[in-house]
């Protein structure tokens, strides 16, 4: 039998019962009997007894709940409303009640609320009397508190904790026939997991109730993709709570009759006993994450899809001590094995297992085959759980192996390392000092590696796992000891299984915004998302621009978002249902949550300190109850108080994609458009960090394909421009630019018109980069960069940069993108929206490539061919049958044409009207010109080479 040692160590303060007492007014009494919380400053526990702590603890999960309690009351309504705007809930809980009996009693108001949410208020009315709460400093609190206790005036709150959720719990002992309206408002900010957001609400009223409604409504400016609901309380219900949606606004109501409430048709108990889930994602129209302001303040949301999954290399390093055996055991060798089949080729793993001593399944990392997967899996199920438990030296070899397979190169440079500890107990063997232990692991981790903490049960201490998770790049989860602790363990691990890039940066303009929420993230994942507030300085622009870097596979992206500062709150005022204040409420919800991460880890007691006042004085001017302030519930007179200090044991966590606050943000160095781009877009973020840049002079020509598709070749030499057009059919791809000596083909795809006429237009272009392997393929929905092993796509719906290799992509919004190829070919690609409605248009692209490419002596193409300039000779120049429209015959590789003098369009200044190049035109699909005949340049697919017989 393991022998735990016993240390002594900082513990969580007692909960002392406070017990109501009497309240006088106007002849009526009442009392309040009502458990309430207390720290005991002076208390400095024993391990057992912080043991017996969280053995109650989990007890609390299993006790019956009821939202109402009282024998002989009658609940006259029970309401919830959530409105939630932008990812931020919140949420009032009313209810009315009357003491129906021929006696006092006492009657209770508990409700259950999510642990990552604040309470802003809660008020109350006994009889005509109100109680209304405010949020002060938990002292000064305390202390008013303290003054009605001492007159007889007072009575207490408790909040208590219980799985995910912790129950706001308050009695209130009344005469018979009392009226009481209890009324409870919290905050929370909404957290993406697994591409949904989750709103959930916790009904159980404990009996019938003639008024039971819930209205969840929700605005997300962006649109909402998908909404739907779900509850535990059976099938039956399942047509009762009605969805109904528009493009950005949806509604979720419940409102069972009395009878619909029922278990059965004469039943007198209420069958409303369980969770509403609503569960919703949004629009996104770009990889570059959604900015938006409101109110003084910005949040920027960022949730990037359509990349490819960075690999992984994960050392799992699991609690095999005595405490695990049975049940705990059981789960986790489900779950692992279920996470193992997850793996795949491109990953790499290990398995640590530890009780007093530390095993290796493998010595070091091995790739996620099937055959070292199906092997992993054996040695699992044959662990026996028992003895005592190594947690240091059990992670101090996980980094070992890690820092080994980096060493020796073993894991890609690009991927992402990390340790996943499951544990259910506290360090017994070896090192057992917890602040030794978080030294020691953070002293030899270094900077690419995380370590996310899994502790199953209440028997852990869960503040240490989430101290040593966030210090070192990841975060950490409780997973509760029942039935389904295998689908937790699961479901935790598919939120970091897929991770999509690396060392994220959100930066912003110079003195444009200030006091800024946690801007630098280790790591995002697939299906989360990043969030970062703010407030907005006064400024004569009404834009703000956001700028953010980051790592994928074998690419580093530049996305670049803004949006306008007045438009929203113009919005939010026409919104019925809105919740305006959303903004300022998140902008401070997510500083203290991430304030209270560094308290956590503040290693002196001054910044501690300094981080405890500046959490209490944005959680007062905020309104919100957290573990530094307490709701002071008073009486109009101020006579009567109540007090609801913040339940112990929080589980506090800062952000989403189990970022950190990391090292301090990057020099972001931006790509500017070549000189021959001539467009002119909004300032990019390059020149509002880095000052304004010298006018360069622009080139009047540049080799051109736009609209039907006219083709513009401007020969530098004679400083002549010959254009023509190609007459082919939709469907067919022309090679635009060949050239295998240096690796580098453009081809662009022909569409058709909406209506059966001879129209085309290039609607796909397609350049690709032998040498790399690298394709890029642009549409007119969506710009996709392939290598043959990742696939990354990236709307027109931002401004953006790319790079990987010797390939850069610049993507300037709804406008152009350009390809630049080893710093010597370069090719833009121009978008054309059109009206969607348009009865013939449709939208299409045009590509503009420089004279001054490198190319080799092998090139070639309809445009490619050029760059090697032919001797044209023109004469004869008379007036045609068109008099505005001259005529003349060229000489050119031996033949003589019969041109036409006209004008074409060049797009990159005005993509509205174009800019008039005046041109000899070729006719016949250019004929003579070119060589050979327009058929011999279609090829089979869009990075073909060409290839002239």
């Amino acid at each position: 039998m393991c022998t735990r040692a016993h240390r002594p160590r900082n513990m969580r303060h007692l909960q002392v019962l406070l017990l109501g007492l009497l309240l006088l007014h106007q002849g009526c009494c009442f009392e309040f009997v009502i458990d309430g919380e207390w720290e005991d400053e002076m208390s400095q526990m024993q391990d057992h007894r912080e043991r017996h702590k969280r053995a109650i603890l989990t007890s609390e999960e299993q006790e019956d709940f009821e939202a109402i309690r009282g024998d002989d009351i009658t609940v006259r309504s029970y309401k919830v409303e959530s409105r939630i705007t932008s990812r931020f809930s919140h949420t009032i809980v009313r209810s009315s009640v009357v003491n129906s009996g021929s006696t006092p009693q006492s009657i209770a108001f508990n409700v259950q609320i999510p642990k990552r949410a604040f309470i802003t208020n809660f008020t109350m009315n006994v009889n005509g009397i109100t109680f209304v709460g405010s949020v002060k400093e938990k002292a000064v609190a305390r202390n008013l508190y303290a003054q009605a206790r001492a007159r007889n005036k007072a009575a207490g709150i408790i909040r208590t904790n219980s799985q995910d959720m912790e129950t706001f719990k308050t009695e209130v002992h009344v005469p018979s026939g009392s009226n009481i309206e209890f009324e409870l408002h919290y905050q929370e900010m909404m957290h993406r997991k697994l591409n949904l957001y989750e709103h959930t609400l916790h009904l159980q009223p404990g009996r019938l109730v003639p008024q039971l409604q819930v209205d969840v409504y929700i605005f997300e400016p962006q649109g909402i993709a998908t909404v739907k609901a779900s509850n535990t309380f059976g099938a039956q219900f399942a047509d009762l709570i009605k969805v109904t949606s528009t493009k950005d606004k949806a509604h979720i109501v419940f409102k069972p009759t009395v009878q619909q409430q029922k278990q059965c048709e004469n039943c007198t108990e209420s069958a409303v006993e369980g969770v509403i889930t609503v569960l919703y994602d949004v629009n996104r129209d770009s990889n570059a994450g959604e900015l938006q302001v409101s109110d003084g303040h910005f949040v920027y949301f960022f949730a990037p899809s359509n990349l490819s999954p960075l690999p992984k290399n994960i050392v799992f390093v699991i609690d095999v001590s005595g405490s695990m055996w049975g049940v705990k055991m059981k789960q986790t060798v489900q779950a692992m094995k279920a996470i193992l089949d997850d793996l795949t080729i491109d990953d790499y793993f290990s398995i640590v297992d530890f009780n007093h001593n530390v095993r290796c399944w493998s010595e070091g990392l091995v790739p996620g085959s099937s055959i070292q997967i199906a092997d992993a899996k054996r040695y699992i199920e044959n662990i026996k759980p028992n003895g005592g438990t190594n947690i240091n030296e059990a992670l101090l070899r996980a980094v070992q192996m890690l820092v080994r397979a980096s060493n020796h190169r073993v894991i890609d440079p690009r991927s992402v390392s990390m340790i996943i500890l499951v544990s259910d107990g506290d360090p017994t063997v070896g090192e057992i000092k917890l602040s030794a232990i978080q030294k020691n692991v953070k002293r030899v981790m270094r900077e690419e590696f995380s370590l996310f903490s899994l502790g199953i049960g209440f028997d852990v201490d869960y503040d240490f796992l989430e101290r040593i998770a966030m210090e070192n790049r990841g975060m950490a989860q409780r997973i509760y000891a029942n039935h389904d602790a295998a689908e937790q363990l699961r479901a935790f691990y598919s939120q970091v299984s897929s991770p999509l890039l690396r060392k994220i940066t959100v930066q912003f303009q110079a003195d444009s915004v200030a006091e800024v929420t946690q801007n630098h993230f280790d790591k995002f994942f697939s299906g989360s998302e990043l969030v970062v507030a703010g407030k907005v300085l006064p400024s004569e622009s009404n834009t703000l621009t956001s700028l953010t870097t980051g790592s994928a596979a074998r690419l580093d992206i530049i996305l670049e978002t803004d949006a306008d500062t007045t438009e929203l709150d113009a919005e939010l005022a026409k919104q019925q249902h809105s919740f305006t204040g959303f903004a300022r409420q998140m902008w401070a919800y997510l500083t203290i949550k991430q304030l209270i991460s560094e308290r956590s880890l503040a290693t002196t007691a001054v910044k501690k300190r300094k981080i405890t006042q500046r959490i209490m004085t944005l959680a007062v001017e905020h309104q919100f109850v957290t573990p530094f302030t307490a709701l002071l519930v008073e009486s109009g007179d101020a006579t009567e108080r109540l007090l609801a200090d913040s339940p112990k044991d929080p589980k506090h966590g800062c952000c989403s994609g189990g970022g950190s606050s990391g090292p301090p943000p990057v020099e972001v160095l931006v790509y500017q458009p070549p000189p021959w781009v001539m467009s002119t877009p909004a300032p990019s973020m390059g020149e509002v960090l880095e000052g304004p840049k010298e006018e360069i002079t622009l080139p009047e020509r540049v080799n051109l394909v736009d609209n039907d598709p006219h083709f513009i070749i401007h020969l530098p030499r004679s400083n002549m421009d010959i254009c023509f057009n190609i007459d082919s059919k939709p469907g067919h791809i022309l090679n635009l630019l060949s050239d295998s000596g240096t690796g580098v083909t453009v081809n662009g795809q022909l569409i058709g018109s909406k209506k059966v006429n001879k129209r085309t237009y290039f609607g796909t272009i397609g350049i690709y980069y032998q040498p790399d392997g690298i394709s890029v393929i642009v549409s007119t929905d969506e710009i996709t960069m392939t290598d043959g092993r990742n696939n990354h796509s990236f709307t027109w719906g931002s401004t953006a940069e790319i790079r990987q290799d010797g390939i850069r992509i610049s993507i300037v919004k709804n406008s152009n993108v350009i390809i630049t190829i080893n710093n010597s070919t370069q090719v833009m690609v121009l978008l054309h929206r059109v009206w969607k409605k348009h009865p013939v248009n449709v939208d299409f692209l045009g590509i503009y490539i420089p004279n001054e490419n490198q190319y080799s002596p092998l090139v070639h193409g309809l445009i490619g061919q050029f760059s090697i300039e032919p001797e044209v000779i023109l004469y004869d120049i008379h007036k045609g049958a068109d008099p505005l429209k001259k005529e003349a015959t060229m000489e050119v590789k031996g033949n003589k044409l019969l041109v036409t003098r006209g004008w074409q369009k060049d797009y990159r200044r005005d993509k509205k009207r174009g800019s008039n190049v005046y041109c000899w035109f070729i006719h016949n699909s250019g004929k003579g010109f070119i060589d050979g005949h327009y058929s011999q340049y279609i090829v089979p697919n869009l990075s073909s080479f060409l290839h002239m017989p």
